[in-house]
This record gives C-alpha cells, structure tokens and sequence, in this order.
C-alpha cells in the first residue's frame, strides 16, 4: 500500500500493570479529582465518589487520561480514546506476563510490526 492508501489513523494499544502501594493515598487523589470537577452534576458526583471509594481501580480510572498521554505529542490530534482498570492477580513469572511474547495476531498482520517496535525499545 503506498503512502497514499494508508490510513492517517493509528490504534494505540498499551497495557500496563500498576501496583498500588497507597490504596487511601489513590482514593484520595481520585476524591479530589471529582471535586475539583465543576461541570460534574450532584448525581454523578455522588456516584463517581462511591466507585472510587469501594474500587482502588475505578480510583485509578478516574486519575488516569489517555489525553495526557499524548497531548505533548507533535503531528497527532486524539480522536477517541477509551480506557479501563479492573483488580488482576498478577504473578511477575508467569509465562501469561512475559512482555518478550507476541500479544498480536498471527492473521492480521502486525507481527512485522510488534516486532520493530520491540527491537526499537530494547
């Protein structure tokens, strides 16, 4: 496909494992976040405050924007983002977290790709 053909879209796709060592210290950050929220309505604020505080995850959630992470990045506008958290068992050893495995399918074709990417990082 030439230079042409090719889509000015890209996906981003990152995973990260986060340990939390100060689940009060998060919860409180996220508190703050939704309270410094202005345009948040009463009934959504009460909700967002009861998540974070039964969810060290959904805490998390609240503090972390895709936005930020690549609002500094020159050339690229973010047109949609989504993003989750949820609470994992998570063993460094397992085979499952091995980050030097292939996580791309064999059939779409990104394999060439995952591989660059992965010589260019380390």
């Amino acid at each position: 496909m030439s230079t042409s053909e090719t889509s000015r879209f890209v996906r981003l796709r990152v995973e990260l494992v986060i340990e939390v060592d100060d689940a009060d210290g998060l919860t409180e950050a996220a508190l703050r976040r939704i309270a410094d929220g202005a345009d948040m309505p009463a009934g959504e604020r009460v909700h967002a405050e009861s998540a974070v505080t039964e969810d060290t995850a959904e805490a998390l959630a609240y503090l972390v924007d895709p936005f930020d992470l690549v609002s500094e990045v020159p050339g690229i506008e973010l047109q949609q983002a989504s993003w989750s958290s949820e609470q994992i068992e998570y063993d460094p050893d397992s085979p499952e977290w091995d980050l030097d495995e292939d996580d791309v399918d064999e059939d779409d074709g990104d394999e060439e790709d995952a591989k660059d990417l992965k010589s260019a990082v380390g």
